[in-house]
């Protein structure tokens, strides 16, 4: 319980302190945009790896080579934890947005903090904002900001992690409209590091495989149509590989 305490208290006093820097950051950006968005991500990256560090999150990552290092790309995760999303954050490469539910908008400071990082706040009951969030992130992906999605839509609670959730094909349209690759990533673990007691984080090794990236466009015309279902195949076949 303590662990969790912990984390508590570094998330509050992170969004609290994080007030003055947020009005700095606002002054360098209206003159070096790049430098506030790397800062940014610095920032929260650095306060990512020191609450995984609490939590006694210990990594093994395999296939980092795998992302391309002088473009964006879209991330394609399997979802079963909110400890994905820092894990997430602490490996990748370059400006990154993930891709979160309407209701992380409402958060205060949080979701200040989330616009910066251009993450996307998708409503998945309503088709038609739905639609101007996935446009946006073909806008940000056309700057050369990467973004990471959870096609399952929600965190799948499955027992058995190799089973996801039907992909929603409609996510991989910024892959689509923009031409960039895909990484595939593959989580085993985070589950069991918050969910399956909480409110108690225990230390957890967890595994994180980044595939190689997928091209839609050397794909089969049949394996373009339903880019979801293949991309979640591959996602299936990495979880059940040792690492």
């Amino acid at each position: 319980m303590i662990r969790f305490i912990i984390v508590v208290l570094i998330v509050v006093l992170y969004l609290v302190i994080g007030i003055i820097p947020e009005i700095i950051l606002w002054i360098i950006g209206k003159f070096n945009r790049p430098l506030k968005d790397h800062i940014s991500l610095t920032m929260v990256q650095t306060a990512f790896r020191l609450i995984l560090w609490v939590a006694g999150v210990k990594l093994t990552i395999k296939g980092k080579e795998n992302i391309p290092m002088d473009q964006p790309v879209l991330y394609v995760g399997n979802h079963r934890s909110y400890f994905d999303i820092l894990i997430g954050y602490t490996n990748i490469v370059g400006l990154t947005g993930f891709v979160a539910k309407k209701e992380m908008e409402k958060a205060p400071l949080l979701s200040n903090w989330m616009r910066k990082l251009y993450c996307l706040f998708l409503d998945r009951d309503n088709l038609k904002e739905g639609m101007k969030t996935i446009l946006q992130g073909i806008d940000y992906i056309k700057q050369g900001v990467s973004i990471w999605i959870f096609p399952e839509g929600t965190r799948n609670k499955n027992e058995d992690e190799t089973q996801l959730l039907p992909f929603k094909e409609g996510s991989l349209k910024m892959a689509e409209k923009t031409g960039c690759p895909i990484i595939p990533v593959a989580m085993r673990g985070t589950i069991n590091v918050f969910e399956k007691q909480f409110p108690k984080i225990r230390p957890q090794h967890v595994f994180v495989e980044f595939g190689r990236p997928i091209y839609l466009k050397e794909l089969s015309k049949e394996d373009r149509k339903f880019a979801g279902a293949y991309t979640q195949h591959i996602i299936e076949h990495m979880l059940k590989n040792d690492f």
